[in-house]
């Protein structure tokens, strides 16, 4: 008799954004179709993640250990799953990867591993295409990445599968439209690091032209790059440019008529698709899935890491803000689209069917 899948979701950690966010929504569709799934934490970074983990009934081992130690986190995991006895062990990232392929390895146990990142480290890239083999499956959590994946870690058909790791709600919170007199609220999201361009962003705000309408920026989540922006904002003398700290993304995204996504790099980018079921019109950097999300019916894309080009797309749409809901609504109609409830189910039944498959080999 085949035993029921049991899946250890191993994670780098509980940061509240980035790969965590959509753990929940993934880990629903596994249980509804009969596996069991926890989660397991390398690191706990601010465990912002645990709590809507826990609130979708998951449970939750998160290991009180650093990001440097690879080995101490090696020996962790092994325990861990010696005692949980998971059938699948399945990762997200590199380090949730590499730890886990070893693991693996050691308890005979298939691996099926996400792919994020449109841009790997080169130790992270060598490292992954020498030892791909180890995971039975690879998932691109978009077509975009699947297809990134198979050209640089040599990934064939029979091993890559994609679950677009988006789940779009069609009740979620929608954006107001603007109103003549308003200010217009601009926002984006994600942590404070250099790969979010939030340093491209207020250069580009600082060459915008005198325009017909007020406008504001906020910038919400926390990061090591705080203090930089902090200063990069005074130097700039934006004083309608604020960075918000941690916010509840549906009540943030609510409250604006504008995101704009400045990143060097993304992978599918749940932030910007967000502010897509939310109504809102995205000005983002030409990078990642974001290339097939968006184009001038929804939004604007500009090169990455050009403050120029993003300061004139920004100006163009704020002398035009009566078109702002508009971009917003077609823009939301592509997301619900591409990335309903259905899609969505839909390819976490097919992948979970291929782990079934590993089950009935062992």
């Amino acid at each position: 008799m085949t035993r029921p899948i049991r899946i250890a979701y191993v994670i780098n950690s509980v940061e509240g954004g980035g790969a965590a966010l959509p753990v929940p929504s993934v880990a629903a569709v596994l249980r509804r179709l009969g596996a069991e799934v926890r989660i397991f934490a390398l690191t706990p970074r601010d465990r912002r993640a645990v709590a809507p983990m826990e609130a979708a009934g998951l449970a939750v081992t998160v290991r009180p250990g650093g990001e440097k130690d690879h080995a101490a986190a090696a020996r962790w995991l092994d325990r861990e799953l010696r005692a949980w006895r998971p059938t699948v062990i399945w990762t997200s990232l590199t380090r949730a990867t590499l730890l886990g392929q070893l693991v693996g390895l050691r308890l005979r146990l298939p691996v099926v591993s996400w792919q994020h990142a449109a841009f790997l480290k080169p130790a992270n890239l060598f490292l992954l295409r020498r030892l791909n083999r180890l995971s039975r499956l690879w998932i691109g959590d978009s077509q975009m990445i699947s297809d990134l994946t198979a050209e640089r870690l040599g990934i064939g058909p029979d091993r890559l599968m994609t679950w677009p790791i988006f789940r779009a709600d069609p009740d979620a919170m929608q954006a107001p439209a603007w109103k003549p007199g308003e200010t217009i609220r601009i926002g984006t999201l994600g942590r404070l690091h250099p790969v979010k361009g939030y340093d491209v962003l207020i250069a580009a705000l600082a060459m915008l032209p005198p325009l017909p309408v007020a406008w504001e920026v906020a910038i919400g989540g926390d990061g090591a790059e705080r203090s930089a922006l902090e200063q990069a904002i005074a130097s700039a003398g934006l004083s309608h440019v604020r960075l918000a700290g941690y916010v509840d993304p549906a009540s943030f995204l609510a409250g604006l008529h504008l995101y704009v996504q400045p990143s060097r790099s993304e992978g599918l980018c749940i932030a910007a698709h967000e502010a897509m079921q939310a109504g809102l019109p995205v000005l983002a950097s030409a990078v990642g899935a974001l290339t097939r999300s968006i184009d001038d019916r929804v939004g604007r894309l500009v090169p990455p890491g050009d403050p120029a080009a993003l300061a004139a797309a920004l100006a163009d749409l704020l002398r035009q803000p009566e078109r702002l809901a508009v971009l917003g609504a077609a823009g939301r109609e592509r997301l619900l689209t591409h990335y309903g409830p259905a899609t969505f189910e839909a390819a976490g039944k097919a992948i979970l069917d291929r782990i079934s498959t590993f089950q009935a080999r062992t």
